[in-house]
């Protein structure tokens, strides 16, 4: 399976991006709202220049405290982005996204920004895989074919 056949399925259509200079306090407001763990940070809603997540503002109102939900994105997003594209394996994100501890990738062809990922969307798409690999052997098994 492939990047883009977790796009077509995704119920959430769109991409919400915040800009850089966006106040925390505002990215905060948009994750809470649509109850989702990212941001994609662009100047331009189609290039990635960092992603911004829950942990990164939690974190830092850990260290600071509250202070900076008047900060700008930019200060406390991340800077270097792992992306994938939309003929990327599953596979090959579910490693990525493992082995770098992170939970949202931005999926970009062509060098724009086409959609998000998250590991809920991939863990969901793996077990789909799976039930339909299992009913086709049980199908098999029972000569169904």
């Amino acid at each position: 399976m492939q990047v883009r056949h977790i796009l077509q399925t995704k119920t959430q259509k769109g991409i919400l991006t915040i800009k850089p200079e966006d106040t925390i306090s505002n990215a905060a407001g948009i994750l809470s709202e649509k109850r989702i763990g990212a941001l994609i940070v662009s100047n331009n809603g189609k290039s990635v220049d960092g992603i911004l997540s829950e942990r990164d503002i939690v974190r830092e109102i850990g260290k600071n405290g509250v202070g900076c939900m008047s900060d700008c994105v930019s200060k406390y997003m991340t800077k270097t982005v792992v992306a994938c594209g939309p003929n990327d394996k599953v596979i090959l994100l579910m490693s990525k996204m493992s082995e770098g501890r992170f939970r949202h990738m931005p999926v970009v062809d062509n060098g724009e920004l086409i959609g998000v990922v998250s590991i809920g969307d991939v863990v969901k798409a793996r077990i789909e895989s799976i039930e339909q690999e299992n009913a086709a052997l049980t199908d098999m098994i029972h000569g169904n074919v």
